[in-house]
């Protein structure tokens, strides 16, 4: 008797259709609840990640690595580590990565990407890729610019670079026209047949080149951090969940009265 008693209640809810539908909903609202939480650990991983990233970006320039270290460089961790390197550059092996209208100023262009000769300790030679700086369209033929073409063994400073990630909507590269689309070191260096060259690319912050072009300092944080707002917008559907079945079991109770 007891037994029938306690079970009534669930033999109401089910009458009034209101188990199923708060069962899957509780489910939802889990799951709602749990994307809010990972986006906020997200977020706290970005910020940090920023905060290395802007602390490196500004440090005095060291040594670029060792080659002995190349190949096994973490480039995910070094990324953006201040450097300087002393070398000649190869302007007959120029090539230039496109940068869309917006990504550099009002205008499309690109990026100026120039092997250097190094000189290793050992007295070998390797090759080091150097985006130089920006470029508009209108000075893509590096004769309109050679006052920029530096001659002779210089210094810069810049930034270890990683190979970019190519999407879907990515062009193809044709780098017989000598256009690229990513930056890919080693992609670029297996073409020019660049022998010993680093896996990376440095991005030049200095000096500035002669009649101004390429502009330098092309490394800035590009890194989104919406994690926020991904954060509120789960937790708003979480909340609009319970209002709506909240509605909805109170209309239901009321209709079976």
């Amino acid at each position: 008797m007891s037994a029938a008693r306690a079970s009534a209640p669930w033999r109401g809810l089910l009458w009034r259709g209101l188990l199923w539908p708060g069962v899957f909903a509780a489910l939802a609202l889990a799951v709602l609840l749990s994307l809010g939480l990972w986006q906020l650990h997200r977020l706290s991983w970005k910020e940090e990640l920023l905060a290395r990233i802007a602390q490196r970006i500004d440090a005095p320039p060291a040594d670029i690595p060792p080659r002995a270290q190349w190949q096994t460089l973490a480039l995910p961790q070094n990324e953006y580590t201040r450097v300087h390197v002393s070398g000649i550059f190869d302007h007959a092996r120029e090539v230039l990565i496109f940068r869309a209208a917006g990504a550099e100023g009002p205008g499309a262009g690109f990026h100026v990407i120039t092997p250097m000769r190094i000189t290793l300790a050992n007295g070998r030679q390797a090759h080091v890729l150097v985006n130089r700086g920006f470029v508009p369209e209108r000075l893509r033929d590096a004769m309109s610019r050679s006052t920029g073409q530096v001659e002779g063994a210089v210094r810069i400073t810049g930034h270890i670079r990683a190979a970019e990630t190519r999407s879907a909507f990515t062009p193809a590269d044709t780098p017989e026209k000598g256009v690229w689309y990513t930056r890919d070191p080693r992609a670029m260096a297996a073409y020019l047949k660049l022998p010993d060259a680093a896996p990376f690319v440095i991005d030049a912050d200095g000096p500035e080149n002669p009649g101004g072009w390429p502009k330098p300092g092309a490394a800035r944080i590009r890194i989104p951090n919406n994690h926020l707002s991904y954060a509120l917008t789960w937790f708003g559907l979480a909340a609009t969940l319970l209002g709506v079945f909240a509605a909805f079991g109170w209309r239901r109770l009321r209709e079976r009265g």
